[in-house]
């Protein structure tokens, strides 16, 4: 299953899984302070792991750590010898309080941090801008026409919002390759709103982010309930990791572990195979890293095959998150 993937209806082809960056952002604002800052020697040997594993591709933003990340990521690159054209990038427009005229206003800021690496994938981060969707889109059409970006997606968009971006951008004959959205099998929302049947009728690639739940479909805060105590960020308040939460997630825990064991796998990896097979090609996955061991699970999910039985399996048991 490590063949590569078409981006959506675009000629680039991607890894079933890319790196998420938005720990890489040094601790820096609200956003980028969601994680403790990584000592550049780790972040260098995160990279490093991901790309001898097969991970092709990376996703940052703006917004992480209001360009921290695109920099610590663009000169990791350089420091172990990749140069542009070598990997695929993803990167993100904050669309708060602005307009659709930001989208050309910061581009070069963008391209400025990546340190001469190309932007390959150039997303609208959230649908509250100030912009129509058609404004945005054709905002980001010009950039693709004037060679500052190749590709054009979007992320956290209901089914509307993505047919209406699609539209758009079918009137400048440009396809809308992504949709990045919240997906695992703790949080299968997209399956009944709407998003997923849109893309796969659209021919759009969706990019599942947090499609670990932040380590909780590890089982390890199911194992030790304080660990999450004393983890950076306010992860620690959210309901799931409670002990309530915990308790209605542990069916699905308890048999993504006997499938791990079967396989000689991880739960996360039966976790993050179970998204990249479930729906076929449309959906790749976007987990972080934050220790190097942690891609070893990305990349053996990527060799991993499930069988029918138990793609079915899990299906059942998570339906509950739906």
């Amino acid at each position: 299953m490590k063949s590569l993937r078409r981006l959506g209806q675009s000629p680039i082809e991607i890894s079933p899984i890319g790196l998420g960056c938005w720990q890489f952002s040094e601790g820096k604002g609200l956003v980028g302070g969601f994680w403790e800052a990584l000592a550049p020697d780790l972040v260098t040997a995160i990279v490093e792991r991901s790309l001898s594993g097969g991970i092709n591709w990376f996703d940052t933003a703006e917004a992480y750590g209001g360009g921290r990340s695109e920099e610590v990521l663009g000169s990791t690159l350089r420091r172990i010898g990749k140069a542009p054209g070598d990997v695929v990038i993803a990167t993100k427009w904050w669309p708060s309080f602005r307009t659709s005229c930001s989208i050309a206003n910061t581009i070069d800021e963008r391209l400025r941090r990546l340190g001469g690496f190309g932007i390959d994938l150039h997303q609208v981060h959230q649908p509250f801008g100030l912009s129509s969707v058609e404004a945005e889109m054709q905002a980001m059409a010009d950039l693709v026409a004037a060679g500052k970006i190749r590709t054009v997606g979007v992320s956290n968009f209901s089914a509307s919002r993505t047919r209406r971006a699609h539209a758009a951008l079918a009137s400048r004959g440009l396809p809308l390759v992504s949709n990045q959205m919240k997906y695992s099998l703790l949080d299968r929302r997209i399956e009944t709103s709407g998003v997923l049947d849109t893309c796969k009728e659209l021919g759009v690639t969706l990019v599942a982010y947090s499609p670990l739940e932040q380590g909780l479909l590890s089982g390890k805060f199911h194992e030790d309930q304080a660990l999450i105590k004393t983890r950076p960020g306010p992860r620690k308040w959210l309901p799931s990791f409670g002990t309530r939460g915990l308790k209605k997630s542990l069916p699905l825990i308890e048999e993504l572990r006997a499938i791990a064991k079967a396989h000689g796998a991880t739960p996360s990896q039966v976790a993050l195979a179970w998204l990249l097979q479930f729906h076929g090609d449309t959906v790749v996955a976007i987990p972080g890293a934050t220790k190097a061991h942690h891609v070893d699970d990305h990349v053996g999910a990527m060799a991993l095959t499930l069988t029918p039985k138990e793609l079915a399996s899990l299906d059942e048991r998570s339906r509950a998150f739906r």
